[in-house]
């Protein structure tokens, strides 16, 4: 009971890093362009963040059943333990430095080091685990299409229309997809740590099924909603600010574009990350709008830390389940 004990402190401490670390993916655009301000957005992304985290489960069985088995497994709660400190770690580290990093990428890299280092190669479920990486690689790609196609035919639709009046009517959507765009972020994001709880759970028999319970339902959801309210305006300067200048029609095809991709995925149950799905959105609009006018400096500093950050997460945990085991 107490091992669970600690393992819910820092679960609920990741969730709530994962909440200030990622508060740019859902407000980043509507800061940006003075639709929202900072204060607000953060309150009204911490809202929905925690209305769409109690919406299903599908998320977090994928996260507390595909990487590994709990109910087979050897060691299972120290290493849930190895995986949450490291990803702990990781997320802080790269929110100090501002880099918009996956908590997705952090966590599942870091459950799947301390599988690997703490129980062994043949403890991963590889066809699960392939199948989350999969849906992992596609999304991004997924979402610059969305954004790109989305801004070229607003761009066609608006085409005519007087450039203020359209800027000042567009704010207004924009603040409804931006919401939007919270919901679907608690609706995946959140879901990721109520599944490590209960991969916890199984593993130390305190349940038996891969079902949420409801009272980790609403504190994880509450614990994200809190954190996005405390706000992440690091990360939002390096999404909303430096990769392209964001007028409200980029920002509305941006987040209605993120929305779909993580709604979608949301309901086929795949742990995508919000941070890929976003900034891969703005990069897709950006693109639409003036490819030149997209700085591609700062695009290949994001994609570089999210094709370090799965490995990075995975040794940092395999390092930590290793130090556990030389002292059990």
């Amino acid at each position: 009971m107490t091992i669970i004990v600690i393992i819910l402190i820092l679960a609920l401490i990741f969730e709530f890093i994962n909440g200030f670390h990622d508060t740019a993916n859902a407000i980043a655009m509507s800061v940006s362009t003075r639709a929202l301000s900072p204060r607000f957005a953060v309150i009204y992304a911490g809202v929905l963040n925690f209305i769409g985290a109690l919406v299903s489960q599908a998320v977090a069985k994928s996260i507390g059943g595909k990487i590994a088995d709990p109910f087979q497994i050897e060691n299972g709660l120290y290493i849930v333990i190895a995986a949450l400190i490291a990803a702990i770690f990781w997320n802080l580290f790269t929110w100090y430095y501002g880099i918009p990093s996956s908590s997705s990428h952090t966590l599942i890299g870091s459950v799947a080091g301390a599988v690997i280092f703490g129980s062994g190669l043949n403890s991963i479920n590889w066809q699960g685990f392939t199948d989350i990486i999969q849906a992992l690689i596609i999304s991004p790609f997924l979402a610059f299409g969305v954004g790109f196609v989305l801004m070229k035919i607003l761009a066609l639709l608006l085409k005519n229309l007087n450039p203020h009046r359209a800027t000042r009517g567009l704010r207004g959507f924009q603040i409804v997809a931006s919401g939007l765009a919270a919901y679907s972020h608690g609706g995946n994001d959140g879901q990721k740590t109520m599944g490590i709880i209960v991969f916890a759970l199984v593993a130390g028999g305190f349940q038996s099924t891969l079902d949420v319970p409801f009272w980790v339902q609403v504190t994880c959801a509450a614990t994200i909603g809190l954190g996005t309210m405390i706000g992440g305006m690091r990360i939002i300067k390096t999404v909303a600010k430096k990769i392209f200048k964001v007028q409200p029609i980029n920002g509305f095809a941006a987040d209605l574009s993120s929305f779909a991709v993580l709604q979608g995925a949301t309901m086929l149950g795949l742990p995508v990350s919000t941070t890929h799905v976003s900034s891969s959105s703005i990069l897709g609009v950006g693109s639409a709008k003036r490819f030149r006018g997209v700085n591609w400096g700062v695009a290949i500093r994001i994609v570089t830390t999210w094709v370090i950050t799965l490995p990075i997460s995975a040794l940092i945990a395999g390092l930590i389940i290793t130090i556990i085991n030389f002292f059990l």
